[in-house]
């Protein structure tokens, strides 16, 4: 073999070679991979998306299987009759399908196959978010009356996973107690909120409120508790210190529900003395013209169907020269104590007044008598003047013992 032959058996060998590495190479590449895929989770009702790639492919189909193991597609071939399923890509490194109307009996797993020898698959599971229903609040007693103990239940259904309700008190938020069933592949949430009615409750908003995944912004439902009660009565005056002459307004205030219409005014339990200067209008009792005789006991009363409450003012009406009083409270705090003081002072010195006069007073009725002189003994069983002359001088040696006496 000349030198230019074994060249060229050599380059030829050499040639060989590459082509066999690089067909066993091709071939390691379309059957060696597997096909990517990607987990797709979707919310019911709306659509998903199952993509299946291949880096590299010599014209092998892909197909696309559900959880039931039903082939949907073989490359761009449908094989399964459901009019949701559809044809989004087909092509050689490629093949997505599209679920439309996205049911939770459409979750699971779903595989893509390569067909190679031996075929290659990879799985995708699909999961499908159960969206809830709008709550709804069970429980409401219209209205409730004050000291009932009422539950509230709000109930969701629906959801997947199982969603979560939280109790607001006006904007507030309250502890419920939560109960969770499942329902097939969903789940039925209830929440109960137990209280006492008082009639601070009337007119508070209590809100069910459900979270999901699903759900951009939570579902919430409101009702507004109604409460009747007895009515409370206060009464205003416009007055601080009424003075004779002046005009003084009472207000009888009422808080209860039904609101009661009728206040009924009366003075020390009977009927307004002086229709003319108290006039009555609606929850106001206005005296024109004060004066003493107006001093007493002002009650107003009122009544709805759940009772009647009443509530009183004591009028003292002053002379005209008692000091004005301020309109300002913290000047009127500040000489209140000055009267009080006087008021102390003048007391201790009258008490001690009359303790003085009470010990001068025993005193003196203890040392009340009649004095008699020596010469005034001597002369009171006399029948004449000499007699008594003599009488006195006869007792003079007793003077030293007895000068005086006592009655």
């Amino acid at each position: 073999m000349t030198p230019k032959q074994y060249l060229i058996f050599i380059l030829s060998g050499l040639c060989a070679d590459v082509i066999k590495v690089a067909g066993t190479k091709s071939r390691a590449k379309g059957q060696g991979q597997f096909p990517i895929t990607q987990n797709v989770t979707v919310v019911e009702g709306t659509s998903a998306n199952m993509t299946c790639r291949v880096d590299y492919n010599d014209n092998t189909s892909l197909q696309w299987s559900n959880p039931a193991q039903q082939t949907l597609f073989f490359g761009d071939k449908k094989a399964l009759r459901d009019h949701r399923i559809e044809l989004v890509r087909a092509s050689s490194q490629e093949l997505t399908i599209r679920i439309n109307d996205i049911s939770l009996s459409d979750e699971g797993q779903y595989t893509c196959s390569l067909f190679t020898m031996p075929v290659k698959t990879t799985k995708a599971f699909l999961t499908v978010l159960g969206v809830p229903g709008r709550p709804e609040i069970t429980g409401f007693t219209k209205p409730a009356m004050e000291g009932d103990i009422i539950t509230l239940t709000c109930t969701t259904t629906g959801s997947k996973p199982a969603a979560r309700i939280q109790w607001l008190r006006n904007d507030k938020e309250v502890q419920g107690t939560t109960h969770v069933n499942a329902t097939g592949k969903s789940f039925t949430v209830r929440s109960t909120l137990q209280f006492e009615v008082d009639r601070w409750d009337d007119g508070v908003a209590y809100t069910c409120s459900v979270e999901h995944e699903s759900l951009p912004n939570p579902y919430m439902t409101t009702e507004v508790l109604e409460v009747h009660y007895v009515p409370h009565l206060e009464i205003k005056h416009s007055l601080i210190i009424p003075q004779e002459g002046q005009y003084l307004k009472l207000e009888c205030v009422s808080t209860g529900n039904p609101i009661p219409d009728l206040v009924l005014w009366s003075k020390d339990g009977g009927e307004l003395p002086d229709i003319e200067r108290m006039i009555v209008e609606g929850k106001e009792l206005t005296i024109t013209t004060l004066n003493k005789t107006d001093n007493g006991t002002y009650r107003c009363e009122a009544s709805n169907h759940l009772g009647t409450s009443t509530a009183e003012y004591i009028l003292f009406v002053y002379a005209k020269d008692f000091p004005e009083p301020t309109t300002d409270p913290n000047a009127l705090g500040q000489h209140g104590p000055d009267h009080a003081l006087i008021g102390g002072v003048v007391a201790v010195v009258v008490f001690i007044t009359l303790c003085l006069i009470i010990v001068l007073g025993r005193y003196l009725a203890r040392h009340k008598g009649t004095y008699l002189t020596h010469e005034a003994k001597g002369a009171e069983d006399a029948p004449d003047a000499d007699t008594a002359i003599i009488n006195a001088e006869g007792n003079h040696m007793h003077a030293e013992e007895k000068k005086e006496y006592f009655i």
